[in-house]
């Protein structure tokens, strides 16, 4: 019996047939493809196609154009079920990806990445909805943190297979974009035919959802959606064209972004299920705000290696957010508030590498300092979060209580 043929009560099934595993396989094949692309993508933009700033700003914008317009998954809703639909995006980001070294042009690359990039997206959004319906309240920080260890061990393999490969058999581009393609629509073969179709518990709604009461959820998103642009188009960007790195040193980079996270992400899902995701995310940007001062003056490819790794794991932080919406959402709201988010997410991300790509240009220093300043936004959002944050209980103005007056 399999997807196409079964369907069960996800309550209902234990084990490694269970929907929590079934996150946690789709998490891996997901990142078999996107950790090799990411691993060679600024490789490739700059070794093979010659790419300055501004041609990567540009790319990386329409990379996140299909994240803007996740919204419109809750229409395809309308057509498919979400896990068919996560299924399907599984299929666009292996195929996207497994076809980028033939086509090493400007144009070619920027084609490859929409391909690619609305599948990711796509899946990405799917995966958020799927977790917080099927995960339970009380664990699903905890659950989330395991899920994004199995994606870390299987960036892990797409590292280590590349630092290993290219060196040692002298691989190309276009064969390592193939055999990640591969890979994941290997694993999404396995995952169709080995599960069922898992029963939706409460009916999605199939439109846009925009609630008043959700607004510092809304906005917390549109920050964390900023500052990652810095992250994941400059921070690289910046260890290829200003330090030299190579691809089998950047594959040692990741690996180590991987290592920290599986180990890690665990266990900073079950710190938030203990102390609260107020505190979390408070750790969290101030942390960033020192990364990303560091990052503007490093001169130091040590220490600029270091600052990213420990950029890297502060995402895992962001499990937090997500359990935020959780504990304060309309059961039925999630589905279609999962698009909107994303959507929320990229605004920033349609922009952003653009104008900064041409800042770059000038001062790369700019560039991050800008970073530091978000980072500083979202600490002052997250402070209003709730200690116990449930419906009807969304935003504390803790600056707004009154004074306690003194004892008589």
């Amino acid at each position: 019996m399999t997807y196409f043929t079964r369907s069960e009560n996800p309550m209902d099934i234990k084990g490694w047939r269970s929907p929590a595993v079934l996150l946690m396989i789709m998490a891996g094949a997901m990142q078999l493809s996107f950790a090799a692309w990411w691993n060679l993508m600024n490789n490739f933009a700059v070794q093979e196609l010659s790419f300055t700033g501004q041609e990567i700003g540009i790319q990386q914008s329409i990379r996140e154009i299909p994240g803007f317009l996740s919204f419109a998954a809750i229409y395809l809703l309308l057509l498919m079920r979400e896990q068919t639909l996560a299924y399907a995006s599984l299929l666009l980001l292996g195929v996207g990806v497994a076809v980028t070294g033939y086509f090493p042009s400007t144009w070619g690359f920027y084609l490859t990445t929409l391909i690619m990039s609305i599948g990711f997206h796509y899946y990405e959004t799917m995966a958020q909805s799927l977790s917080l319906q099927w995960l339970p309240k009380s664990s699903a920080a905890a659950s989330m943190g395991k899920i994004i260890a199995v994606g870390a061990f299987a960036q892990l393999i797409a590292y280590g297979l590349i630092f290993v490969g290219w060196k040692m058999f002298d691989l190309s581009f276009a064969t390592v974009f193939a055999v990640a393609g591969g890979l994941t629509l290997v694993v999404l073969a396995f995952v169709m035919m080995a599960y069922p179709h898992f029963k939706e518990g409460v009916a999605q709604h199939k439109k846009l959802i925009l609630r008043r009461r959700y607004w510092l959820y809304y906005a917390l998103t549109f920050m964390a959606g900023a500052r990652r642009q810095i992250f994941t188009v400059f921070a690289g960007f910046l260890m290829v064209e200003k330090f030299g790195y190579d691809v089998h040193e950047v594959a040692a980079l990741f690996f180590l972004n991987g290592a920290f996270n599986m180990l890690l992400a665990p266990k900073i899902g079950q710190l938030i299920v203990r102390f609260g995701e107020r505190k979390a995310l408070i750790v969290e940007y101030v942390g960033l705000f020192g990364v990303f001062v560091s990052y503007a003056f490093v001169t130091s490819a040590e220490l600029a290696a270091a600052l990213y790794v420990v950029d890297h794991a502060f995402f895992a932080i962001a499990i937090a957010i997500k359990t935020y919406f959780q504990k304060i959402a309309d059961p039925a709201d999630i589905a279609p508030t999962a698009g909107v988010a994303f959507t929320i997410n990229h605004i920033a991300a349609v922009f952003i590498p653009v104008i900064f790509g041409l800042v770059w240009l000038y001062s790369p220093a700019a560039v991050f300092l800008s970073g530091a300043a978000m980072a500083l936004v979202s600490l002052a959002l997250s402070s209003l979060i709730p200690s116990d944050p449930e419906e009807g209980r969304e935003v504390d103005f803790w600056y707004k209580r009154p004074s306690p007056s003194p004892a008589e």
